[in-house]
This record gives C-alpha cells, sequence and structure tokens, in this order.
C-alpha cells in the first residue's frame, strides 16, 4: 500500500492539478466524452452467484428478516459454516469470453465500457497487490478487468471502470450481531467492520470512515490506475461522507494528472455532492434531471428495475423504455450509462441481449440524432417530445406518434422579432430518419403541425433543416 500512496504524491507534485478544490475546478472536461452518448455499466461478481434479489446480496444476507437473510440459511446453511467468503468457489465464470461480450456491446451502438472493478463486497475482478481476494488468485482465475479492457479497445470502445469500495468498512457488519463468520479470522476480506454504520448512512456528517480504510481505498484506485489506465473512474455514492473529502482530493489530482502523463483523457464520476461543480463528471443513480444541465452528466439504469446483477427475479424494461430514457438523457446535455448483468458462468442473459441488440438496431436508423449532437434552447415538450441539434440540424424525437398522424410542436411556431428572440428561422425540409415515409408540414404562430402516416413501436425521429 505504501508504494501506491508514494506513487499518488510523487504523481501530484510533478503535475499542474494540485488536491484543492481550486485546482481541480480547471480540469477540463474530456472532448471523447462530450462526444459519447451510450455506456454500458457491467456489474458482475460473486453476488451473481446466489444470484437472488439484487447485488447486495452480500450485505442483506447478514441482516436479520430479511428475505436474503433467511434464503441463505434455507439454500446454504448457518451463515458461521458458509460465509459469503464461501461463493468465491463456486464464482469460476467458466463460459466468460470477454471477446463475445465486447462484440455484443458494439452491437448496441455503446461507445464506451465501465465493468465493476470492486464492488461493496470487497471481491477484485482483477489482479491485486494489495489483497489476495481477486480473480487471478481465486474464483474464475482470470484478469476479467484485463481482458476487458484488450476486448474494448480491440473494438473501438473506451475502456472505463467503477469502483465501490467506499462502503465496504460497514458493508457486512450485520454480521457482528450474530454467531457469523464475520470475525477476526476472517479479516483479511471482510475488514475491519464499522458497527453504528449501513445503507441509511447518507448524511455527509455520519460517522466517518477509518483512516485505515480511507489509505486502503485510496491505494486500490491507484493501483487501477496504473494497471488499466481507464478513461472513467466511477465512484460509488459513499465517498461523499466528509471523512472522504481529503482522499478524493488526492485521488482526482493524482488521476489527472496521470492521465496527462500518460497521454489521455480521464473523467471521475460521482454522486450527490462527493465533487464540486466542475471537478468531476456529475452521475445521476435510477433517476432523471428535469432540465438543462449546462456541464455534461451522466445517469446510470440498468435493464432490470430490481437488480443491477442477474438475479433470478430480474423484471426487465423494455427496449422502447430505455430507448426513451437515452434520448431523454441527451436532450438534457448528458449521456446514458446503462447496466447488463451476466450471470456467474460468464453467459451474458438473453433478455439482457435482446436490449442490447434493440437499441443497436434503433441508433443505426436514428443515431444522427444522438451520436455527436448536444442539446438545444429546450430540452422538449410534456413526455412526447425531446430536441437535440447538430450540424445546422434540428432533431425532433417523438415517444408515440398518435393514430391521427399529426404531431403538433408548440416549440417550434413561428416566432415574431423581439430583442430577446432575435427573430425567427426558416425551416427550409423535414425528413423522417431512416425510412422513406413522405410526410407535409405547416406552420404558424401557434405550432409547427407535422402529418405522416409513420408507424413505429419505438420512437422516431425527425430531421429540420433550418436557415
Amino acid at each position: 500500500m505504501t508504494n501506491f500512496l508514494k506513487i499518488l504524491e510523487d504523481t501530484i507534485a510533478r503535475g499542474p492539478y494540485k488536491d484543492t478544490w481550486e485546482s481541480l475546478c480547471e480540469y477540463p472536461e474530456p472532448k471523447w466524452y462530450k462526444h459519447a452518448k451510450l455506456g454500458v455499466f457491467i456489474h458482475w461478481g460473486l453476488y451473481s452467484v446466489p444470484a437472488f434479489n439484487n447485488e447486495w446480496y452480500s450485505r442483506n444476507m447478514y441482516v436479520k428478516d430479511t428475505p436474503e437473510y433467511e434464503h441463505h440459511i434455507k439454500t446454504y446453511g448457518n451463515h458461521k459454516t458458509f460465509g459469503y467468503k464461501d461463493f468465491i468457489p463456486l464464482f469460476k465464470g467458466e463460459k466468460f469470453n470477454a471477446s463475445e461480450w465486447m462484440s455484443l456491446i458494439k452491437s448496441s451502438g455503446a461507445q464506451y465500457v465501465m465493468p465493476v472493478a470492486e464492488h461493496h463486497d470487497g471481491f477484485q475482478m482483477y489482479g491485486s497487490e494489495l489483497s489476495d481476494y481477486n480473480a487471478v488468485r481465486m474464483g474464475p482465475c482470470r484478469d476479467v478487468l484485463g481482458e476487458l479492457k484488450q476486448a474494448a479497445e480491440a473494438e473501438g470502445i473506451v475502456f472505463a471502470l467503477s469502483n465501490h469500495r467506499a462502503e465496504h468498512c460497514w458493508f457486512f457488519n450485520g454480521g457482528l450481531e450474530f454467531d457469523s463468520d464475520i470475525d477476526p479470522a476472517n479479516e483479511a476480506f471482510y475488514g475491519k467492520q464499522q458497527a453504528g454504520m449501513g445503507s441509511d448512512t447518507h448524511d455527509i456528517c455520519s460517522p466517518p470512515p477509518s483512516k485505515e480504510h480511507c489509505e486502503d481505498w485510496l491505494a486500490r484506485l491507484v493501483e487501477l490506475v496504473e494497471k488499466y489506465r481507464p478513461s472513467v473512474v466511477y465512484l460509488d455514492w459513499w465517498v461523499h461522507n466528509l471523512g472522504f473529502k481529503p482522499y478524493l482530493k488526492k485521488f482526482a489530482a493524482y488521476y489527472y494528472n496521470r492521465a496527462a502523463e500518460l497521454g489521455f483523457e480521464a473523467a471521475i464520476n460521482y454522486k450527490h455532492n462527493a465533487f464540486p461543480p466542475g471537478a468531476a463528471v456529475f452521475d445521476v443513480e435510477r433517476g432523471q434531471l428535469d432540465g438543462i444541465r449546462p456541464r455534461i452528466w451522466q445517469a446510470c439504469t440498468a435493464t432490470a428495475r430490481n437488480s443491477w446483477c442477474y438475479t433470478e427475479q430480474n423484471e426487465y424494461k423494455s427496449p422502447e423504455e430505455l430507448i426513451w430514457n437515452l434520448i431523454d438523457v441527451v436532450s438534457k446535455n448528458g449521456r446514458l450509462l446503462l447496466n447488463i448483468g451476466p450471470k456467474a458462468d460468464g453467459v451474458i442473459p438473453e433478455r439482457d441481449r435482446e436490449i442490447l441488440t434493440s437499441i443497436g438496431k434503433w441508433l443505426e436508423q436514428n443515431g444522427e440524432g444522438i451520436y455527436g449532437a448536444s442539446c438545444w434552447n429546450v430540452f422538449g415538450e410534456d413526455d412526447n417530445i425531446r430536441f437535440t441539434c447538430k450540424g445546422g440540424n434540428l432533431y425532433v424525437f417523438v415517444r408515440k406518434y398518435p393514430n391521427s398522424g399529426e404531431i403538433v410542436i408548440k416549440s417550434l411556431k413561428k416566432s415574431p422579432v423581439t430583442p430577446s428572440s432575435g427573430g425567427d428561422f426558416h425551416i427550409r425540409d423535414i425528413t423522417p430518419l431512416g425510412t422513406d415515409v413522405p410526410l407535409s408540414f405547416t406552420r404558424d404562430d401557434n405550432a409547427l403541425r407535422v402529418k405522416t402516416q409513420l408507424n413505429s413501436q419505438l420512437p422516431v425521429a425527425l430531421k429540420i433543416l433550418i436557415e
């Protein structure tokens, strides 16, 4: 650990960015990230073995009176003889094929990919010098992260990763309340669990993590950057705790300086108010902004409503819903990070495959209004119309084309000449993307009205040539 912390300090000392918010807010947004609109998140780990409820099985199996606690005893026995660590030999990933994964992700139209490097459970999906509990030495006995990076770059996909280690210091503390394997004998994996902390500790002033935990967290991040050079490092929610603030500054200064030395553009994803605006890229988990954000931002969600990992109970969303989610995010200057959850053996579930393939086919036809596009003056109207613009053209996305065949767009009505508006613009032509279905349009002081017999279960895109 000392070696990685020294690398961090030396990198900060010789680089232009210092570990202060004032310095970090000067870091520019990566150009590639400005143009990227769709990424794929991958939650794959030990929690994929029980495949029950969601990826928090690792915590909830130690919380009495939860479905996970009862399921664990019924299925695997008591927690003393079969704890979470005992899933490691069962996590073999025997059908894992990084190239096949990336081929599928490429077909979805995604421009970047983000596998989870380490979840709250503390099992690293890569070879590490800081712990024996990693995928190279145990479980699959493969450098999962390294294989995914190589396969992603072969497909021209930007490689990123996420780290959820921050919560590890309390994630298993339910096991302290009864006879379980959360004891000093297994501390190398479970760590020193801090009692009195849990999933309700969203308060920025909640009990802080120990210095030992924070330095270990920091060293693991440095190791990841040194080994895999990710273009994005996603930090999960608990780093907003005040106890992490000095360490966040250290990591950001090191990472931004190291990326500059190695010649790539880097970004950090954060939630809540872990970073001040401008120091990193804001992320919204399973949510949405209600308007346009001037700086780039990201929304992350999953193909399943109930879980980020594969479970036998997964309730999947439809491609229609997820495509509209993508459009909505892009119209507000964001990008969508869409998660899939492979099975424990490394097979991507058929429903995940169908969703990714459907999105890719839609983007083949309509991606002109998504890729490289920016937000317009307004993001949209009600829940059925969204706007983007690119190259002097305006793109109108219609979630559900009305049976009447006419769509009314009030934002594109004729505008009077006023000091604030600067005058009206001329609509030269309107064409639907990916189809030669004819249309006609009229425009007056109330709205632009477009008539066509488009028939699609998926959102429709109209390209408007303006002058």
